[in-house]
């Protein structure tokens, strides 16, 4: 079975790279969240015509949803008899091109064994290889037990709230529903993602008193006092926390450490204005924070570290005003190693590659959050083709023979999962 399971996906190589190129030509760009109607009935059409049920299912009201960027998600589901649902969850949305391309972004061209464009490797290039794993393994396997699903989602690039997080409230991506969920995120096709880091995003304002920009003693520049507290970041905040280290095992190995960058720094004039500016003192600076954090930390420690140095400059520095408010926080999140589909995809690793899965855990976060927090299902894993370091860069790609790897992979451990034995 399992030599015959392989072959399938092998003669599926032209089918695979015509799908992947499809997908990759579809510009679902977020911001503004282009397009997901377009791809979600592009998957849903070729899944119908395989037997699967397909829903669509619009989040209404969550951030970002509009009549005109409707954030769409595609379900669809393939059931023969009673068993668990093993359920494959891929976004649907890319991020920016950016600067910087030799390839076109969206012309999917295959070069050698590399399909280049803007979500070829996170994670258009994962979610073809789901596809055709699953569509081979049913062609031999008509009768399975359980349930197949297969999910495109929305906004994964900017939270995932229009996406997995929604279909979790809904008791769709959620126990008692689904029992085994694999996202075909671009963590290598060698490597077991059990989890990722922890997040907090929040918007600093540092405020002060306008004047003229001739007389900057008539005012109290807001901007000094951002630079102040900045300044703080660096002799105390970094520092304290290169010093803190993880037993996750984080890739990069940098990442093993607490981290914090700073998003964006604003104040003064609008920089909307094509004209000379005009000479003020700034009233108000802005700066976004993005806080990475470990399992070992404890949300409100981490808030604590930045306002305590707050504390400190309005103690030591004159008219230092200052206002915190947050943007996003996401507890870190990993699956135990011994839970069902990680015991399931680190053994397909070993038969299809030849060599132990590696346990790793993603510098960011991406949908398992919702899965494990919303869903309350731990047993979630990340695992796909593609290097993660290609993700968000200028020409991006996937390779086919990773995609093929990662397909095996992934209808061995299906087969694992809903028969309860090894293919």
């Amino acid at each position: 079975m399992l030599d015959a399971l392989y072959q399938r996906i092998e003669d599926k190589r032209e089918d695979l790279i015509a799908l992947t190129q499809d997908l990759v030509r579809i510009p679902t760009l977020n911001p503004p969240g282009e397009y997901y109607d377009d791809c979600c009935h592009y998957i849903g059409d070729r899944l119908a015509k395989r037997g699967f049920q397909t829903e669509y299912f619009r989040a209404l009201g969550t951030p970002g949803d509009t009549d005109q960027y409707p954030r769409m998600n595609i379900v669809a589901r393939k059931a023969s008899n009673s068993g668990p649902c093993v359920h494959f969850n891929s976004h649907i949305d890319v991020v920016k091109v950016g600067y910087g391309w030799q390839q076109d972004p969206f012309q999917a061209e295959l070069v050698g064994d590399r399909i280049y464009g803007r979500g070829s490797c996170d994670m258009k290039g994962g979610l073809a290889a789901s596809i055709i794993a699953i569509e081979a393994y049913l062609e031999l396997n008509p009768d399975h037990p359980g349930a197949i699903e297969i999910s495109g989602t929305a906004d994964e690039e900017t939270g995932g709230y229009g996406g997995v997080a929604w279909l979790a409230e809904q008791g769709i991506m959620a126990v008692p529903r689904i029992d085994h969920v694999i996202i075909p995120e671009p963590l290598n096709k060698d490597r077991v993602c059990l989890g990722h880091r922890g997040v907090w995003w929040a918007e600093i304002e540092t405020r002060g008193r306008i004047a003229h920009g001739s007389m900057p003693f008539d005012g109290d520049s807001a901007i000094r006092h951002m630079m102040a507290l900045l300044e703080k970041f660096e002799t105390d905040l970094y520092p304290a926390l290169s010093r803190k280290q993880t037993d996750m095992p984080v890739v990069p190995p940098g990442a093993r450490q607490s981290s914090i960058n700073i998003n964006s720094i604003h104040g003064g004039e609008s920089e909307e204005f094509d004209g000379l500016p005009a000479p003020i003192v700034a009233d108000s600076c802005r700066t976004i924070i993005d806080r990475r954090f470990l399992i070992e930390e404890t949300l409100d420690d981490v808030k604590a570290e930045v306002y305590d140095l707050i504390k400190d400059l309005r103690k030591s520095r004159p008219g230092f005003e200052c206002d915190i408010r947050d943007l996003f926080e996401v507890i870190p999140t990993m699956a135990p190693k011994d839970a069902p589909v990680v015991t399931a995809v680190s053994d397909a690793i070993a038969q299809v590659l030849g060599k132990p899965a590696t346990h790793v855990v993603s510098p960011g976060t991406y949908d398992q959050k919702h899965i494990d927090r919303i869903g309350k299902l731990e047993n979630c894993i990340a695992y796909g083709p593609g290097i993660l370091t290609l993700a968000h860069q200028p020409d991006e790609y996937v390779e086919v023979e990773d995609m093929i790897d990662s397909a095996k992979v992934m209808s061995n451990a299906l087969h694992h999962l809903l028969c309860g034995e090894k293919a």
